[in-house]
């Protein structure tokens, strides 16, 4: 039961002398009128449109998904796609708790009675561009014989079952674990020889319970902070996508080990050992983490940090009585990122440059996967005690961390679906630097 608490918290070949920059240029050229069918946000739309011949309808609000994208100019428009406000979208949701058998117990808001649906009802529109409805059909076209990891917290594996549902429209995964563990899953789609996976991890580093009691509300842990957690350190090496995540679990009572010995803690209250704060141990947890992804031998995959999503309790902490019962989202000038959500934003953006830049030189790929600003807009889009049934025997709190399915975190499928689809331009962008120069 306590577990339970605690997750909830939380031809001829040329030589290559003598291709000239014209060539490069043309093939850059080629590559782009091959992405843009997929029509990305940062490319201007035709009012041309071809029908899909998919058949199939389980659910009518995809209908507006199941047809060829536009053609847009090949003219790039630079924007920030993280960067905007949310925006009414009555077409929403695109399944539901009835429809799609993913839905995680805790996330399931609407069979739980949350009284209000709006908050399913909304879209995210960037500043300077469109962001398309995820497309289920071009999504799994994308990923057609690759592979996903999702490695972090149940947030993490809370995006993945949304991922799941907003896929249905197309195909149902098989099971494919190696084993019956909720919290280490495996699916594949078999029409599309695409595989996710999710890979638990509270820290991303090794991690041991040490005293259950104390001395905070969710015990006291260690943390081998060089040390990845080999529960997905030493699985990851032959996908294609990793997504990794971290951040509520840092706010627990921590004690630091760096070379099997004590270096110091967070709130451990215990004689002789120095109070780092939380903020040490996030770094360093990160810092080990693309390290290791690093060191990988046979690793060729994309890295996407997928950054922190922050939680909405209001009038109280988690665990005095805070709640998070607001019904609509922000706008952008009505909150700010401020306090312990700033400090973890900014440490995951610094430590992504450094590791970034090392992976460069090994030819593998980095991609920022922004979700804060638009997750730090939704307040309303968490189960709080819809997760349970109002006369359930359950030492559950308010849910204010994890988000209700439908929800808000469909969201970031929108996101990802978009960077995917820009990743043929990056390639050739970053091929083209290097010859350059």
């Amino acid at each position: 039961m306590k577990f339970q608490i605690v997750e909830l918290l939380f031809g001829k070949s040329t030589p290559k002398q003598m291709i000239p920059k014209v060539t490069l240029l043309a093939v850059f050229a080629i590559l782009l009128f091959t992405v843009t069918p997929l029509s990305y946000p940062l490319f201007r739309y035709s009012s041309s449109s071809l029908k899909n011949k998919e058949s199939k309808k389980p659910y009518s609000a995809f209908d507006d998904l199941n047809e060829s994208a536009s053609l847009p100019s090949t003219s790039i428009k630079k924007c920030d796609i993280f960067s905007g406000e949310w925006v009414p979208n009555p077409k929403a949701p695109y399944y539901s708790n009835k429809t799609c058998w993913a839905i995680h117990e805790h996330q399931n808001c609407m069979k739980y009675g949350r009284p209000d649906s709006e908050f399913m009802k909304w879209k995210w529109k960037p500043s300077g561009c469109e962001l398309p409805v995820f497309n289920p059909f071009q999504f799994l076209e994308l990923v057609r014989g690759k592979s996903m990891a999702f490695v972090g917290d149940s947030v993490g594996r809370n995006q993945m079952q949304s991922m799941i549902c907003l896929l249905s429209r197309v195909e149902w995964p098989i099971d494919v674990s190696y084993k019956r563990d909720d919290y280490f899953m495996r699916w594949k789609y078999p029409s599309y020889n695409f595989t996710m996976a999710a890979f638990w991890t509270t820290h991303l580093v090794r991690s041991k319970e040490a005293d259950s009691k104390g001395p905070g509300p969710t015990g006291l842990c260690n943390l081998y902070l060089d040390e990845p957690d080999e529960k997905w350190i030493t699985q990851i090496e032959d996908f294609d996508y990793v997504i990794l995540n971290g951040g509520h679990w840092f706010t627990r009572s921590m004690v630091f080990y760096e070379k099997q010995k004590i270096v110091g803690c967070h709130y451990c209250l215990l004689e002789n050992v120095p109070d780092l704060t939380m903020y040490y141990g996030y770094r360093k947890a990160f810092r080990t983490a693309f390290k290791s992804i690093n060191r990988l031998e046979n690793f060729k995959g994309t890295v996407f940090l997928r950054t922190f999503a922050p939680s909405h309790f209001e009038n109280g902490l988690w665990n005095q009585g805070g709640n998070c019962i607001r019904t609509k989202p922000f706008r952008s000038n009505e909150t700010q990122l401020e306090g312990l959500d700033l400090e973890f934003y900014m440490i995951q953006l610094e430590e992504f440059k450094i590791a970034e830049k090392e992976a460069r030189k090994k030819g593998l790929k980095y991609r920022l996967f922004d979700v804060t600003q638009a997750s730090m807009l939704r307040p309303d889009g968490h189960p709080s005690r819809y997760g349970h049934w109002p006369n359930e025997n359950v030492t559950l709190y308010n849910d204010c961390v994890h988000w209700c399915l439908p929800g808000p975190i469909d969201t970031w499928s929108d996101f990802l679906l978009g960077m995917l689809k820009m990743e043929g331009v990056k390639s050739a962008e970053e091929r083209l630097h290097l010859r350059s120069n």
